[in-house]
């Protein structure tokens, strides 16, 4: 059984996704990032870095006690070897997915996020218009080597279905409010077109984590702890010996 530490975004979509194509057993173990369960000492554990998701395979390869990997790109790494499925064994084609897997990590969902960010700023935080121009920009382009990429290949990493469309995927699923034109993007339209009609990327997007919270329902008291946790945060001490 894997243990998927979760809240519903694209890094943890990400790995739902994958599951749900592999059918793998998993558990759901809601982490409310917006509450900041991603930094108390049990998750730390697991997760280093205080971000979500975080996954513990109960079961691994060769028995032994539980492993636990954090880092979306990571897991799906060692799921799809766990399974060997969506990720080639020869060199060649292990690299081709590899290097779209740490792609996606590396520009897509930090340059994505960044833009999202700096889009619900508040004006009284100051002048967002270099920032938002920024990374809009870079979002476009962004967009721009996927469509490159897909104009003469199926899936990303050539003409198999691999963890780098996957991983990809969930960070598209909101190009309108990215401020997109998919008729720009015809090449990365089609595959947008074929990811979204398979049953278990629809069933992977659709993973929740429990119920919706109700923002209006948040006392003033628990919005002034939650923003001093989780923004300009800082390094955290070391335990003391």
């Amino acid at each position: 059984m894997i243990d998927l530490h979760y809240w519903p975004t694209p890094n943890g979509k990400k790995v739902t996704i994958l599951l749900e194509e592999l059918g793998l057993p998993y558990r759901i173990v809601p982490v409310h990032i917006g509450k900041g369960d991603q930094f108390t000492d049990a998750y730390l554990k697991i997760g280093p870095n205080n971000r979500m998701p975080a996954m513990v395979d109960n079961e691994p390869l060769g028995g032994g006690p539980p492993i636990s990997v954090f880092e979306s790109g990571a897991i799906m790494l060692y799921l799809a070897e766990k399974a060997g499925r969506f990720l080639p064994t020869d060199i060649r084609g292990k690299y081709e997915v590899t290097q779209w897997v740490i792609w996606q990590m590396a520009n897509q969902g930090p340059k994505f996020g960044e833009r999202g960010h700096f889009s619900r700023v508040p004006a009284d935080q100051g002048d967002q218009s270099y920032a938002q121009r920024r990374f809009a920009d870079e979002v476009h382009r962004l967009y721009g080597v996927l469509n490159n990429r897909l104009y003469d290949r199926r899936y990303i990493a050539g003409d198999d279905y691999s963890i780098a469309d996957m991983i990809s995927y969930p960070w598209t699923a909101s190009w309108e409010l990215q401020g997109i034109d998919l008729g720009e993007f015809k090449y990365f339209k089609r595959w947008w077109d074929e990811m979204s009609a398979r049953p278990a990327v629809q069933r992977g997007m659709a993973v929740t984590a429990g119920t919706p919270e109700d923002p209006a329902a948040i006392s003033p008291e628990e919005q002034e702890r939650r923003r001093k946790l989780l923004y300009n945060q800082r390094a955290r001490p070391a335990p003391v010996e």
